[in-house]
C-alpha cells in the first residue's frame, strides 16, 4: 500500500533524504517517512512551501506533467514594474546547464496584500535596504532555479520564494515544517481538469 504526504518545506532543507554534506538538513529530519519515499518536484534549499512526497513512482509522473500548474509567491528586491511583469508573462531567456532557454508563457500578478508566512529561519534583508514587492508566478514547467533566474533577468532578484499550490492542492494552513499524510492525487481529484 503506497503512502502520500504533503509538507510545508522550511528554508534550509534539501528536498531529499540524503545529502552530499553531513550537516545539510534533509526531509527525513522532519518526519518518520516510510522507506522508498520520494519528493515530487523539488524545491531548492533556500525555497519554502508545498512539497509532495510519495512511495508511488506513478504518482510522481502524474504530478510532474505539464498540465499540472505550480504557483509560487515570490518576494523580489525592488518595486516591480509593469514592464517586468509583462516580460515574465511572455517568457524570458535564462541559462539551464549553460544552454540558453526561453521560459514558457506563464501567469504573473502583483500581490496586493503581503502574505503572512511568518519569519524565515534564514534572515531576509529588511526595509532599510530599500523596497521589495510580492508577486505570484504560476508555471507549468520547473527548470532548475527557474523562478530565481527569471526574476533576476528582469532586474528584480528573488529574496524569498514560497510554493503555495500544485494543481488543485493548496499549502493552506500547513505550518512551516508540518507534514500531513494524504491520499493519492488521482484519488483526491479524479475529475480534476486544469483547463
Amino acid at each position: 500500500m503506497h503512502r502520500h504526504f504533503k509538507i510545508h518545506k522550511p528554508c534550509g532543507y534539501l528536498s531529499q533524504f540524503v545529502g552530499e554534506k553531513p550537516k545539510q538538513k534533509k526531509l527525513g529530519e522532519l518526519f518518520s517517512f516510510p522507506e522508498g519515499t520520494m519528493a515530487i518536484g523539488r524545491l531548492d534549499q533556500d525555497s519554502e512551501g508545498l512539497l509532495f512526497l510519495t512511495t508511488d513512482g506513478m504518482e510522481s509522473e502524474r504530478i510532474r506533467r505539464k498540465d499540472v500548474e505550480k504557483e509560487y509567491w515570490v518576494l523580489v528586491d525592488g518595486e516591480i514594474t509593469d514592464e517586468a511583469l509583462q516580460q515574465l508573462r511572455s517568457g524570458v531567456q535564462i541559462a539551464i546547464r549553460e544552454e540558453k532557454y526561453k521560459t514558457l508563457p506563464c501567469r504573473v500578478e502583483r500581490l496586493v496584500e503581503i502574505p503572512d508566512f511568518g519569519p524565515r529561519s534564514k534572515k531576509i534583508r529588511d526595509a532599510r535596504h530599500g523596497p521589495s514587492s510580492w508577486i505570484s508566478i504560476t508555471l507549468v514547467e520547473g527548470k532548475f532555479r527557474q523562478i530565481r533566474k527569471m526574476t533576476a533577468v528582469v532586474g528584480f532578484p528573488t529574496l524569498r520564494l514560497v510554493r503555495i499550490r500544485i494543481g488543485p492542492w493548496l499549502l493552506g494552513d500547513l505550518k512551516c515544517g508540518e507534514v500531513e499524510e494524504t491520499t493519492a492525487f488521482s484519488e483526491q481529484f479524479p475529475d480534476w481538469n486544469p483547463s
